[in-house]
């Protein structure tokens, strides 16, 4: 399976570079091409101040836009979006594929005093559900947000699904790389399968913090190794993943073997 990450700041009503970009990645080759969080919408605190009307408008003109270009370049494209239903505004992360769209509303959202989404999106709070998963060419992937990629009960619900590779849209910032890369490699590694995360870049100021998102998008292996990464600037990255490798995996280390045997 060949994937993609496209490492961009917040593009707002611009589509000058997605199209660029995912004309050289169908060139490439790529089925499946993940895009970080916030960059179709502006950050979160920006949207604090935005009105429904205009958040709505953007999120009309992208999904139209990517819709377009998932056709075009018959290519699944993996995208966070901010929508508006019913004036009401959610956080979710949209799959656009030639023949549908699908959407993942995220289940588990930061709530911290300087950064409270869940206080903020009308995401329900309710019993988790499985994350969106979907097949391409015979390789499974999931889908889940960066701040998910934290809860143990995430994974549970994928436990049973042979994933092949998660896809990790983030927007993570304030220097946390080493402990992202120690998260997803250890979560890579005791589920045995790929996980391709996806970090925008860029820089929000307000009074009391300069938030800089520092990129560094990353492939991790199913036995936990980091096999390449971005720096923080502008970049796609090209990779390929090996349905072989995971199975190889699972069978070397026998992690899930060992718990069946013990389900009741």
């Amino acid at each position: 399976m060949r994937a993609a990450v496209l490492q961009l700041s917040s593009q707002g009503m611009s589509s000058t570079k997605l199209y660029n970009y995912i004309r050289i990645a169908s060139k490439k080759g790529v089925k499946a091409l993940l895009l970080g969080e916030y960059i179709l919408n502006p950050f979160f605190k920006e949207l604090q101040s935005m009105s429904l009307s205009m958040i709505k408008e953007q999120a009309s003109h992208q999904i139209k836009m990517l819709k377009e270009l998932s056709s075009t370049y018959n290519m699944t494209i993996i995208a966070p979006l901010v929508i508006v239903k019913k004036k009401q505004v959610y956080k979710t992360i949209a799959k656009f594929s030639p023949a549908s769209t699908a959407y993942y509303e995220q289940q588990i959202l930061i709530n911290y005093a300087h950064w409270n989404e869940e206080k903020f999106f009308a995401n329900e709070i309710k019993p988790l559900q499985s994350p969106l998963v979907f097949k391409l060419d015979g390789f499974k992937f999931a889908v889940i947000s960066g701040f998910e990629l934290h809860f143990d009960a995430i994974f549970e619900k994928l436990d049973s699904k042979n994933i092949d590779c998660i896809l990790v849209p983030s927007v993570s910032t304030f220097e946390s790389y080493e402990r992202w890369k120690a998260l997803i490699s250890a979560r890579a590694f005791t589920h045995n399968c790929y996980i391709l995360r996806a970090n925008r870049i860029g820089e929000y100021k307000d009074n009391e913090y300069t938030w800089s998102f520092y990129g560094d998008s990353i492939l991790v292996d199913p036995n936990g190794e980091l096999l390449t990464h971005l720096g923080n600037t502008e970049e796609l990255m090209i990779v390929d993943m090996q349905h072989s490798d995971v199975i190889s995996s699972r069978r070397t280390w026998g992690f899930k073997e060992a718990i069946n045997k013990r389900v009741l």
